[in-house]
């Protein structure tokens, strides 16, 4: 790291961010990250439940120890990943207030904070089972190290290189019930590693100038926006068969899945009217946003009828 006391300006006044120590805490660990990824780990645990023809209630210990060591593996990851990044969050608008920029938490301190969130977290999912601990550590490696450390600033195809670890989450949960993953399980993670690159794309056109001026080579920043688009409906094309390998959710599933893809594309092409690259990929970024939420929670609903 090139530089830990890049401060933004209203440091260098000796003036930090009014912010308690519990909101440090869930930046630096990223709660947003963590609470929308244990969404698809319940899903995932809750789907294995379902079909393994198990009873929740009789698996809340191994419910619990699931959720609890994800969320603290996933969010040790984060921690790490604000530790690495200190020295171009102070380049980024969305970034720049991260305790870890501010310099209201030491570097050391972050990187503490970051490993023994892993190592809780790793205990946690040993009592569940080592496949479900091993799947877990993989995708924390991936997103660190991988991702992170080596992709970020490297390759313009850092968005799908980093779209693995972002797959993982549902992979966790279900060998937390069956190790043998089965291929609904599969399912889970390529629908989650499809989706990733047009959320991320759009969040991506959105902050260009803070990622050029970051020296980061997202794809809008390296390739421009029109190429950056039709790679986003290529992904979201890329994922319209994918529900089809959940034909066991049944017709009305696959009939919400079909048009939530649909709508994702007509959401593009009528914002794309507005002759605003912004605009657009706002548009865009809400919609990825509702549509991950919807169709975890419709995985789990379905299940009921």
């Amino acid at each position: 790291m090139a530089n830990y006391r890049a401060y933004p300006e209203a440091q260098v006044d000796g003036e930090l961010p009014k912010t308690s120590a519990w909101k440090d805490f869930l930046a630096l660990i990223k709660i947003g990250i963590v609470n929308s990824n244990l969404i698809t780990v319940f899903t995932g645990l809750w789907l294995a439940l379902h079909f393994s023809g198990e009873n929740f209630l009789m698996n809340i210990d191994t419910v619990l120890y699931t959720l609890i060591g994800s969320a603290l593996i996933i969010a040790g990851s984060c921690a790490l990943n604000n530790f690495i990044d200190m020295d171009i969050d102070p380049l980024m608008e969305r970034t720049k207030e991260r305790p870890t920029v501010t310099g209201k938490v030491t570097p050391k301190k972050v990187a503490i904070l970051g490993f023994g969130l892993l190592a809780i977290g790793t205990f946690f999912m040993l009592l569940t089972t080592i496949s479900a601990t091993v799947i877990a550590l993989v995708g924390a490696f991936s997103y660190v190290v991988v991702y992170t450390m080596w992709s970020k600033r490297r390759l313009v195809s850092n968005t799908v290189i980093g779209s693995f670890s972002g797959a993982v989450p549902p992979l966790i949960g279900w060998a937390a019930i069956d190790p043998n993953l089965d291929i609904m399980a599969w399912s889970l993670f390529l629908i989650m590693f499809f989706w990733q690159p047009p959320h991320f794309y759009a969040l991506a056109i959105r902050r260009v100038e803070e990622y050029r001026a970051a020296g980061v080579p997202m794809l809008p920043v390296v390739k421009g926006f029109e190429v950056t688009k039709k790679h986003t409906y290529g992904w979201i094309i890329a994922l319209f068969p994918l529900p089809f390998l959940l034909m066991k959710l049944g017709v009305p599933f696959l009939i919400l899945a079909t048009l939530l893809n649909v709508g994702w594309i007509i959401t593009g092409i009528l914002a794309s009217k507005k002759k605003d690259e912004i605009k657009w990929a706002t548009a865009m970024f809400v919609y990825s946003l509702q549509y991950m939420t919807i169709l975890f929670v419709a995985m789990v609903i379905v299940t009921f009828i």
